[in-house]
């Protein structure tokens, strides 16, 4: 049995709706500019409702990696048990910039879990290393929750986006992926 999560944006509401909703990963920041102006406020409501919590960085090309794991860090307030998840999808990062992401963010945020959230096309075709932190959350939307089109081993998997990014996770239970976040499963 799969738990269902979601992720959001500056393009939702902070008050977004939390019914049958396991996990919510927001985003946080992009290159070394970008700050979601509601990342607070999103994390804010996944934490009083007790989902478990993940904060995103969107890795840019116009943007050494090393300064935009600093400013991730540098901009959130990632609690124990919190994942962080890195998002590769600009054409222009290349694996090896992946791979120095996961490297840095593992280095300076020891004690959370780390995510990898690509596409099928990325994961297959760009990917030149198995490389994905603790987890890989892989985005193939055809409507079928853990269906991802992959053979790799995933832990999310993303596979819609209406009317928000949706995607499924490999615990059978909140509980249990709460356990993972901590390190104590």
């Amino acid at each position: 049995m799969a738990i269902r999560g979601i992720d959001v944006s500056s393009y939702q509401s902070s008050t977004y709706a939390l019914d049958g909703v396991d996990f919510v990963i927001v985003k946080a920041t992009e290159g070394t500019s970008y700050r979601n102006p509601k990342h607070s406020a999103q994390i804010a409501r996944a934490r009083e409702h007790n989902r478990v919590v993940g904060h995103y960085h969107y890795l840019s090309s116009g943007s050494g990696i090393a300064s935009q794991i600093t400013y991730f860090l540098d901009h959130i307030d990632a609690r124990r048990g919190e994942l962080l998840a890195l998002d590769w999808e600009d054409p222009g990062v290349t694996s090896d910039d992946k791979d120095e992401a996961i490297n840095r963010l593992k280095e300076q945020a020891s004690g959370h879990r780390i995510l990898l959230y690509c596409n099928v096309d990325f994961w297959k075709n760009r990917n030149t290393s198995p490389k994905r932190g603790d987890g890989l959350w892989i985005a193939h939307y055809n409507g079928k929750p853990g269906e991802p089109g992959i053979t790799s081993e995933w832990l999310l998997h993303q596979y819609t986006s209406d009317p928000v990014d949706t995607s499924v996770a490999a615990f059978g239970s909140r509980a249990e992926m709460a356990e993972w976040a901590d390190g104590t499963a």
